[in-house]
């Protein structure tokens, strides 16, 4: 099994319409990054702050709005089996001494909109990074995969994304939130969107991009 990429067998099947992952027990479900959108209405991200706030974590949560025609379904999220947490040591050995952070997907939500023949997922992902005895105040990289992928006898992976973002860490918990505001792709037949499964998950094994080569001024 490749990790994110053209076999995706070991997934585990998906949830409900919404999945809600409790990882931390216990936790608040504070979130940061959630400032209003520029045109001041209520943005999605806005929207996924209010839902998980509001949503105790023993409670599923459900669709932040309606599919914009109820006439297709919303695919499900789900977060990838193996790649909701993340550890970062201090030195080779794992251990509890050695631990400097541990970042864990707690929630996801998503929403769908319908132009066309296009259907556009957002996702969002609520999340908590935990300071460890090897830890102190400082700044983690999150490494969060999105996948879009095709269930069935042969599964196959529509589109993938993946972004690295740094977190402040300045507490022994710190929560985080990140969006994916366009997961895009052309509507299939009603019985293969069924199948669609958008997943998510830490992926510290990617490479990272080459930064750009600056171009040499003519002589």
């Amino acid at each position: 099994m490749t990790y994110w990429g053209r076999s995706v067998r070991g997934f585990r099947p998906a949830a409900a319409l919404m999945l809600l992952t409790t990882v931390l027990a216990g936790c608040s479900s504070g979130i940061i990054d959630s400032g209003p959108s520029a045109s001041g209405g209520s943005s999605f991200r806005d929207r996924m702050a209010n839902l998980f706030n509001s949503t105790s974590p023993d409670e599923p949560a459900q669709s932040l709005v309606p599919t914009a025609d109820p006439n297709w379904d919303c695919p499900t999220v789900d977060i990838r089996t193996g790649a909701s947490t993340l550890r970062i040591n201090a030195g080779r050995e794992a251990s509890t001494e050695t631990l400097r952070y541990q970042a864990s997907i707690a929630r996801v939500a998503r929403e769908c909109a319908v132009a066309g023949p296009t259907m556009t997922i957002k996702v969002g992902v609520q999340g908590r990074i935990i300071m460890g005895q090897a830890g102190a105040p400082g700044q983690m990289e999150i490494p969060l995969r999105y996948a879009l992928v095709r269930e069935g006898p042969e599964p196959r992976t529509i589109l993938t994304k993946l972004h690295r973002f740094p977190v402040a860490v300045a507490d022994v918990n710190t929560p985080f939130l990140h969006v994916e505001e366009d997961i895009s792709f052309t509507i299939p037949r009603r019985g293969d969107l069924e199948n669609y499964i958008v997943y998510v998950g830490f992926d510290p094994a990617a490479p990272k991009e080459a930064p750009a080569k600056k171009s040499r001024p003519a002589r």
